[in-house]
């Protein structure tokens, strides 16, 4: 699958880290415990999974990682924590595309985006897609807002909850670009989501490709398109939202990793360095390619500029369909 960061990036080149016979150990000293990864959300989502693979090589590098999961009001719970967090390099935290979606909706989170953190790696990245129920009688983008215009509030898209991403690109592509009439339908995250459009409670769905794609291949969901600048290397025949008429919809899921700011740079550069050798890792880069991600290698600065046109950009989705928390 092709970076779908290609779009919101501008100048970011996928970086090869030339991987040393062993990944740089951590210093003996460094903490008295083991480092934290906190991870915003449950045991099983993506954030998770990434981080439990960097805390298990990480440590048999070794050094000592563990995760902390602490889920709960759309990854803020858990983000908070890691603000609040001594500068020591201690505790990182795995934030994704919410981290700037909820600054962009909330003005009143108790940390400041990106002011409270500091960039320490980016790590990957995937598209997210359009996919109806196979009941729904469309097999292009251009049907479906066809069938829907002709039935207006009859159907629905369902999303992982109020103000996450792929509830505010949905409201953007189908109210704001397309003009629909559809009842947003939104769950206590991802999986529910999904069920229920696999279940034909709901009709439309705007979620990530690796989550989607199994669905897709066993018949559950159908695929509509994807929305990054090129097509999906496992759905060849699916255009893009550019080719389907929808530019400059280019949207997915990416996650890094980011340390409280005030940690001491040289602390914050080794653990880029640290994380940097485990991503360029061969047996990691399968692993999570084979879930349907590409890893991004780049530099801290890089992470940093990714940051702000992320946060320039869902500040727009947001004021374009007038969303706020209440």
């Amino acid at each position: 699958m092709k970076s779908p960061l290609r779009p919101l990036m501008a100048g970011l080149i996928t970086v090869s880290v030339a991987v040393p016979s062993a990944v740089a150990q951590p210093a003996a000293t460094e903490c008295s415990q083991s480092v934290k990864i906190i991870v915003s959300y449950p045991p099983g989502s993506p954030d998770d999974v990434i981080a439990r693979i960097l805390a298990q090589k990480l440590s048999e590098a070794g050094g000592r990682f563990h995760v902390e999961n602490m889920p709960g009001a759309a990854g803020t719970i858990g983000t908070a924590t890691a603000a609040r967090a001594a500068p020591d390099g201690c505790t990182m935290v795995i934030v994704n595309q919410n981290f700037v979606v909820q600054s962009a909706i909330d003005e009143k989170l108790p940390y400041q985006v990106p002011e409270s953190f500091t960039p320490v790696a980016l790590l990957l990245a995937a598209p997210e897609t359009i996919s109806v129920n196979p009941s729904v009688p469309a097999t292009t983008l251009k049907e479906l807002a066809a069938l829907v215009k002709a039935n207006p509030g009859k159907y629905n898209y369902a999303s992982p909850g109020y103000g996450s991403s792929p509830h505010l690109a949905s409201e953007r592509l189908f109210k704001h670009s397309l003009g629909l009439d559809v009842v947003h339908v939104p769950f206590q995250g991802g999986p529910p989501a999904v069920t229920s459009t696999v279940a034909g409670h709901t009709q439309i769905l705007h979620l990530t490709l690796p989550i989607v794609a199994p669905l897709v291949r066993d018949g559950k969901l159908r695929l509509l398109a994807v929305a990054d600048m090129t097509r999906a290397v496992e759905f060849p025949d699916v255009p893009t939202l550019r080719e389907a008429g929808i530019p400059n919809h280019e949207v997915g899921f990416w996650a890094g990793i980011m340390l409280p700011t005030g940690t001491p740079d040289d602390i914050v550069e080794r653990r880029h360095r640290q994380i940097s050798e485990i991503v360029a890792l061969p047996e990691v880069r399968d692993r999570l390619g084979a879930l349907g991600y590409t890893l991004v290698n780049g530099s801290r600065a890089q992470f940093a500029a990714h940051l702000q046109s992320e946060l320039a950009k869902w500040k727009a989705i947001v004021g374009e369909g007038k969303i706020k928390i209440e």
